[in-house]
């Protein structure tokens, strides 16, 4: 009788089929990279969109003007300070645009992120570009402040450029990076809508006839009850 009992205790072992894939499913969640986790993806890139936005709150480019071109009143106005915001208008609205979408990645489903990935690529390459257009002609970048302030346009000035917008091109940079860290990344997050979830046996719909009630139910849960 004790090779009986060994043989009943065999599948005692074997059928628990359901505790050895929920120590799997910990173990793969318990493996997941620093690099790959949501919050740090996330956190990564809304750091980023926020510096390249910070950026344009400060002073890019200094305007020392020629007395003589203004006269008399070319003393109040000799030197004249410009923001980043009104050098590259453009460098304000996309990293809002980048930070929006990394928040968004957060809940977003599997297609929805690679919508997303594509939006921020698109932001960075913008901040990258007006940034660089600014270091490329810094006099034209500055006439719109120059005319503002002094009531004349195409004013020739000495500008001196601030280290602001190059921070800006390598936080463009290094947010393009980030934003290319959502598709790798996202394969280690776990599941939030029903169109990213596998098929299981357990999802299959009840055989039988099925009443109003199981239909509004199953409507409501994204099934089709026909």
């Amino acid at each position: 009788m004790p090779g009986s009992g060994v043989a009943a205790g065999q599948p005692g072992k074997a059928g628990k089929p359901g505790q050895a894939g929920k120590a799997a499913e910990s173990s793969r969640s318990r493996a997941v990279p620093v690099w790959a986790r949501k919050s740090n993806v996330v956190l990564l890139i809304t750091v980023l969109a926020l510096a390249a936005f910070g950026t344009t709150t400060q002073t890019w480019m200094t305007a020392t003007l020629d007395p003589n071109q203004l006269g008399q009143a070319a003393a109040t106005q000799y030197a004249i300070q410009v923001q980043g915001s009104k050098a590259a208008t453009t460098v304000t609205a996309l990293a809002l645009v980048a930070l929006a979408g990394g928040l968004a990645a957060a809940i977003a489903g599997r297609i929805a992120r690679w919508v997303i990935t594509a939006i921020i690529l698109l932001a960075s390459a913008g901040v990258v570009t007006a940034a660089a257009m600014v270091l490329a002609d810094p006099l034209a970048a500055a006439q719109g402040t120059i005319a503002g302030a002094t009531g004349v346009s195409g004013s020739q000035a000495h500008v001196e450029v601030t280290a602001f917008p190059v921070l800006a091109v390598v936080a463009g940079c290094l947010l393009a990076l980030a934003a290319l860290l959502i598709l790798p990344a996202s394969r280690y997050w776990k599941t939030r809508t029903k169109y990213d979830a596998p098929a299981t046996a357990g999802s299959a719909a009840p055989a039988g006839p099925v009443d109003e009630i199981d239909s509004w139910d199953r409507l409501s849960r994204g099934e089709d009850p026909t």
